[in-house]
């Protein structure tokens, strides 16, 4: 990351860029802090006092904070070393990570919070010889624990993915006994209890706790031999199951970060995460998802077109709830047309909620083309910071440079 030393090309020549996109703007709304001639504004909501409540919450399609909209300016950092949160996390890089996210206005980052629950899920059999949860390693809670201190002290959102499809693969006992948990209602329950509901507990209002992402592309368990091709009726029985006890528990929205739309949506083979399908599976009112993060890479696009310059409701969605692209690459420029700041401004434009572009560390534990990520989302922040930053919390201390 060159020490942390931005270069960043300057917030005027970004803007003239951005009107040369092309970018379909069907449904979207002028925003305060935009202005006509392309400079930026700074709205009176930035400033808010350090009384007021960060927590997000839903007011029809949009996120709110305290009264304000949140637009998610965002990035996954899944994991430094994979498993991190077993007793062995390291507090410095972590702290490190947030501090650079905040300085660049990135406001939200995904954290897988266990990668294939190794080290965190113990198992039993339960009474009809099905497989369930008998606990959680207590030094998984002490790690989470001390991530949220760091969220709060950068005031950077988490949205914490509690499950992979790295968990039902083939290798070894761990694969197994995932595959076994969920293919009984016995054992997705015990998950619920035992896992969902003490995260919650403990955590579930914690104010920079942004969402609970339960599985990370589900997509993959069911149609992948290695994770079991476990059938939709299961898949979603848990979802459900596991979004009732979060309703129960707290006020944290909750999701499910499909691969594609072809799960997400009618226009293909049918929405896996609707309201009516997971009640119908769990027999609970509440077992119902707050909003879409669907997952976004190029070799979609003969299949399911470009999410980008379309609305949410053109790519498939249900636009009754907030729609984001929960991951996408950042360095697809040749690929998609688009530079990863063009890809922020369309989709804003276009009427997502926000976009959370992926990274991962490489072998000297740097985030994979950060340069790209520090450089578009700051850009972003700089277009529309009272819904990036509508507490004017964030320590954004980028360097804009000319080139």
């Amino acid at each position: 990351m060159n020490n942390f030393i931005k270069k960043i090309t300057a917030v005027a020549l970004s803007a003239a860029m951005l009107l040369s996109t092309g970018c379909s703007n069907s449904g979207a709304s002028p925003d305060a802090g935009v202005v006509s001639d392309n400079t930026t504004t700074v709205p009176e909501n930035i400033g808010t006092p350090d009384t007021a409540d960060a927590k997000v919450y839903i007011e029809g399609n949009k996120f709110m904070v305290d009264g304000n909209e949140l637009w998610i300016n965002g990035v996954n950092t899944p994991w430094h070393r994979w498993n991190d949160f077993v007793g062995n996390m390291d507090y410095d890089f972590w702290d490190s990570t947030f501090a650079q996210l905040a300085s660049d206005g990135i406001n939200a980052t995904r954290i897988w919070l266990n990668c294939d629950g190794g080290g965190t899920v113990q198992f039993k059999q339960g009474e009809d010889g099905n497989v369930i949860v008998k606990g959680i390693n207590s030094s998984h809670w002490d790690d989470v624990a001390k991530l949220f201190e760091i969220a709060e002290k950068h005031h950077v959102y988490i949205m914490a993915t509690l499950l992979s499809f790295d968990h039902f693969k083939s290798s070894g006992t761990t694969g197994e006994n995932f595959r076994a948990m969920i293919t009984n209602k016995e054992g997705s329950d015990s998950f619920a209890e035992k896992y969902v509901k003490e995260f919650c507990e403990r955590f579930g209002e914690e104010e920079y706790l942004f969402s609970i992402d339960l599985m990370n592309e589900p997509d993959w368990v069911h149609e992948n031999l290695e994770c079991g091709q476990i059938a939709w009726d299961d898949l979603s029985y848990f979802f459900g199951k596991c979004a009732s006890v979060i309703h129960d528990t707290c006020s944290t929205p909750v999701t499910v970060g499909l691969a594609m739309i072809k799960y997400n949506s009618d226009k293909y083979e049918g929405d896996k995460i609707a309201d009516d399908y997971l009640k119908e599976l769990t027999g609970l009112e509440n077992s119902t998802i707050d909003f879409y993060s669907t997952h976004y890479y190029m070799w979609q696009q003969p299949y399911f077109g470009f999410p980008f310059t379309v609305t949410p409701e053109e790519f498939g969605l249900d636009t009754d709830k907030p729609c984001l692209i929960g991951e996408t690459s950042n360095d697809d420029e040749k690929e998609c047309g688009l530079t990863l700041t063009e890809k922020y401004n369309c989709a804003y434009d276009n009427g997502w909620q926000g976009v959370m572009v992926w990274m991962q560390t490489q072998e000297d534990y740097s985030w994979y083309r950060y340069d790209l990520t520090e450089a578009a989302a700051y850009d972003m922040y700089s277009l529309i910071p009272g819904k990036i930053d509508p507490l004017g919390r964030l320590s954004v201390t980028a360097e804009i440079t000319s080139e």
